[in-house]
């Protein structure tokens, strides 16, 4: 018989939540890039009698692999480039203020701040702000060799290292990243058609929405430095709007309940190879003639997306923008920095990072700690707010720095210093991007190793090192959980009540500009795509919320039934819109007011209490009307949302 353990000794769920890896695809070519961009500059540093230079360049290399992420070649400027200008500027401020007692104390904490309101802006200035910091702690904590430009240098041109081995295929693969991901669209709606009828829609409609929203945002990249001009960029623009009547009719299949035949998600899939091949061509659809309105929409939504793919030049006039143009970059930086100065969730952030950075500072300055830079570095990594959960980051970093340790542990004692340390590095290298995609933790498993292997380089303590490292890690945990999560309220309620209050307010517009003879196709269709991707980022918020200890995941749980209520509320909309586009009656104004009035309740009353309300509206309509199942979808949203 199966032994029983005691329901004590059961792991809590956001305990397994946050050590569960994630599932994800290793990116091979990131991998090899690892293993050349870190071991290359120390064993040129060897070759020239300077090792500690070599490992310092080595070390820039760490923050480019771990920025390594893109498969566009142009996402791979930004995701590398940038943080690597930033972290120079970073270790020059180290540098110069190293040893320099409370200046130095100011001088981190003042850069902590600014990483901190960065993380507001996007992906690629998060990243950006932490190199900044990363390199500032590492330049004020640790005597770097040479002069104070050497230092910046170095440690600049490892990153860069890992830029130009990633450019090195460009003139042969230009354009295929974003091809790719646009021939892999395809083939998620494919699988979205498939599920139509069955309990595996609402995954395959998620895929949906990160996998346009991907597309979308690689293509408009490249289409923004481009100006339109480009005929294969115009292509691919072309082939996502194209294949964007197909996600919205695929809602009305799903409520009829009934599959479709297997020729539908067939003959997406031999779309998505026609994109892949990357110019037009012949491809036959042999579907079966559709018996009702839905069918109908799904006939000619593919209809027209194989003349799309298969046409042999597309006029950029006929291309209507579904996310609208992007923002030409001057404009876009102007925003960003707007948005820094003065929004209050960016000042937020940067205090509660400067706060932790400076209390770690002033306690190495005050206790004689050797090396010490360990703290405020843990702390850079825990404390980054919008890279989820501060406390299962400190959890994570705290467990990943054990099992890092017992790898440097057997590498410091079995390797010896000098020309071994090359393949060690190769080794141990690529196990960053090939662990990065599992979870923080793995991650930090990974880069611990590296570091130590490149510190004991620069000041040659070898096992020396492992006791103080997982003593500062430790103490770093302390002071992010104290000062940059219990002492902040907002940190122990989920946002995800306040995201879904304002998604809500946005479907009560769609809902108006679905059925509204002024409104224009191309804003209706922005307006959709806006609320999906909301969704997607309250699915995101809701995921991070579960990692936290109770009562956070609670009441974070508490929420998924109407998040997923929401979501079916915008696919009623979508699937009655596109009803009425192939023949059904159009709802009456006072119809879709009605329903507009009660999802604009339903949003005040969540955004009233951090607790689902009572909401006292009744519902009522036509039962033949075309928005007779957006109503059920509302009432049982309302349903969820009440306690009685």
């Amino acid at each position: 018989m199966p032994r029983e353990f005691p329901i004590g000794l059961t792991p809590p769920n956001w305990l397994v939540r946050n050590l569960q890896p994630s599932q994800a695809p290793v990116n091979w070519p990131a991998v090899v890039r690892a293993a050349i961009a870190m071991s290359l500059p120390l064993a040129l540093g060897l070759a020239f009698g300077e090792p500690a230079y070599g490992a310092l360049a080595s070390m820039g290399a760490v923050s480019g692999v771990v920025g390594d992420t893109a498969d566009a070649y142009r996402m791979r400027i930004l995701n590398i480039a940038v943080p690597q200008l930033l972290g120079a500027a970073g270790v020059t401020v180290g540098v110069l203020t190293y040893g320099h007692g409370w200046t130095t104390v100011v001088a981190v904490t003042g850069v902590a701040l600014i990483s901190g309101m960065l993380s507001s802006i996007g992906a690629i200035a998060s990243v950006s702000g932490l190199v900044l910091l990363l390199n500032c702690v590492i330049g004020a904590g640790l005597a770097l060799p040479g002069p104070w430009w050497l230092a910046p240098l170095l440690v600049s041109g490892g990153g860069l290292l890992v830029l130009v081995l990633g450019l090195l295929t460009w003139p042969l693969r230009s354009g295929v990243p974003e091809r790719a991901s646009v021939a892999d669209t395809y083939r998620t709606v494919a699988d979205l058609l498939a599920a139509c009828g069955s309990g595996r829609y609402h995954a395959a409609r998620y895929a949906v929405t990160q996998s346009l929203d991907l597309s979308y945002d690689l293509v408009l990249a490249r289409r923004a430095r481009h100006h339109g001009r480009s005929p294969e960029l115009v292509r691919l623009l072309a082939q996502l709007n194209a294949i964007t009547p197909v996600v919205e009719a695929a809602p009305a299949v799903h409520q009829y309940g009934s599959p479709l035949p297997k020729e539908f998600p067939a003959a997406v899939r031999r779309l998505a190879d026609a994109v892949d091949v990357g110019h037009g061509g012949s491809t036959a659809l042999e579907l079966p003639e559709p018996d009702d309105d839905a069918g109908r929409a799904v006939d000619h939504a593919l209809r027209h997306a194989a003349e799309v793919v298969t046409a042999q030049s597309i006029d950029p006039r006929t291309i209507v923008d579904r996310l609208g143009r992007p923002a030409s970059l001057r404009v876009r930086a102007y925003r960003a920095g707007r948005n820094v100065v003065l929004s209050g969730a960016s000042w937020r952030y940067g205090l509660r990072l400067a706060l932790c950075i400076g209390i770690a500072q002033a306690l190495v300055s005050l206790v004689p700690v050797p090396r010490s830079y360990w703290v405020a570095l843990t702390i850079t990594f825990v404390l980054k707010p919008d890279f989820g959960s501060v406390f299962s980051r400190a959890l994570l970093r705290a467990l990943g720095t054990v099992v890092g340790l017992v790898v440097a542990a057997v590498v410091l004692a079995a390797v010896p210093l000098g020309w071994w340390d090359v393949p060690a590095l190769m080794l141990l290298g690529p196990l960053i991007p090939f662990l990065t995609p599992r979870g923080f933790g793995y991650q930090t498993a990974a880069i611990t190793p590296v570091i130590l292997l490149l510190s004991d380089v620069l000041n040659h303590m070898g096992t020396a090192l492992l006791v103080p490292r997982l003593v500062d890690s430790l103490i770093g945990c302390a002071i992010a959980l104290v000062a940059g999560y219990l002492l902040w309220p907002e940190s122990w309620h989920t946002r995800v009540g306040e995201r879904l209050a304002n998604a809500v307010a946005d479907t009560a517009q769609y809902v108006e500009a679905a059925f509204g003879d002024t409104t224009d196709p191309a804003a209706r269709a922005r307006m959709r795509r806006r609320l999906y991707r909301d969704l997607s980022a309250i699915r995101t918020e809701f995921q991070r919320a579960l990692s936290e200890p109770p009562p956070t995941a609670r009441r974070a749980a508490a929420w998924w039934p109407l998040v997923v209520a929401v979501e079916r509320i915008v696919d009623a909309t979508t699937a009655a819109r596109v009803r009425v586009k192939h023949g059904a009656p159009p709802p009456s104004a006072a119809e879709v007011a009605q329903v507009a009035l009660q999802l604009r309740e339903l949003s005040e009353g969540l955004r009233e209490t951090d607790v689902l309300v009572a909401l006292g509206t009744d519902l009522g309509g036509p039962a033949d009307s075309v928005l007779e199942a957006l109503r059920q979808e509302v009432a049982a949203a309302r349903a969820i949302a009440s306690p009685h």
